[in-house]
């Protein structure tokens, strides 16, 4: 298991520091102590300090997703070719293909997580780029003793994602939460919100919880985002052949 806080996870920032982010795993030049790992290739926790747009921009192969956690998004693509809200709870997916480009303006106090996938580019790069959103009303969260489970991706869900092996959930706990890592698992769970501990260490607030096979309790009350991915996806990912290019 390994806690990295805020502060030691990379820095971005848009637009003179109208959105800033922290990181749990930034681009190589980023910094931070977490690197890209099985398919999840970025991640980003991005809020709108005021009303501010991020430019029309080029995207390939990656799936890019787009965790609404508060306040209003409004999503432009080239596929659509107009802009569509996204209010907090929505979910969107650019499976970004051979191509397509797009802006996002947050409104301000909004904030959301962006996550790269690398569904195995040697096949994606050659598809049609695609695009959906899912409402938050799709995503009915479960009552689980104490806590409640909100599954946004997994078997019990509709969102559609073309990188295998990946689980999203929302966890409220109030007062335990033992999470089950498989053998071929990994898990990064982000604390949304609360003072915790998980086995007999703290995390609190944006700090980021890495976890191999087994099973962790998390005691106290909070929310958690957890991601579940296979140890190994199977391919040689993009994270992967950058590495081996540097050495």
């Amino acid at each position: 298991m390994r806690i990295i806080p805020k502060e030691k996870q990379a820095y971005g920032a848009f637009n003179n520091g109208e959105i800033v982010e922290n990181k749990p795993i930034g681009f190589p030049q980023d910094g931070g102590d977490v690197k890209p790992f099985s398919n999840l290739f970025y991640w980003a926790n991005a809020i709108a300090l005021k009303d501010s747009t991020i430019g029309l921009h080029p995207h390939q192969g990656f799936e890019i997703m787009s965790f609404i956690l508060e306040g209003t998004i409004r999503h432009f693509d080239t596929q659509m070719n107009a802009w569509k809200d996204l209010h907090a709870g929505d979910v969107q997916i650019i499976r970004a293909g051979s191509g397509i480009s797009h802006a996002e303006h947050m409104m301000e106090g909004s904030r959301m997580f962006q996550i790269w996938v690398d569904p195995n580019l040697n096949k994606t790069m050659t598809q049609p780029a695609s695009y959906s959103d899912y409402k938050a009303d799709e995503f009915a969260p479960v009552p689980s003793g104490a806590n409640t489970v909100k599954t946004l991706i997994g078997s019990s869900s509709h969102f559609q994602l073309d990188a295998q092996g990946l689980t999203v959930q929302e966890v409220t706990v109030g007062d335990h939460y033992e999470l089950d890592v498989a053998a071929e698992q990994n898990a990064a769970v982000y604390v949304l919100d609360g003072a915790l501990t998980v086995g007999e260490e703290s995390c609190a607030t944006d700090d980021l919880v890495l976890l191999e096979s087994g099973t962790a309790r998390f005691s106290g009350e909070g929310k958690l985002f957890i991601i579940k991915c296979l140890s190994e996806p199977g391919y040689q990912t993009y994270a992967n052949m950058m590495a081996s290019r540097a050495n």
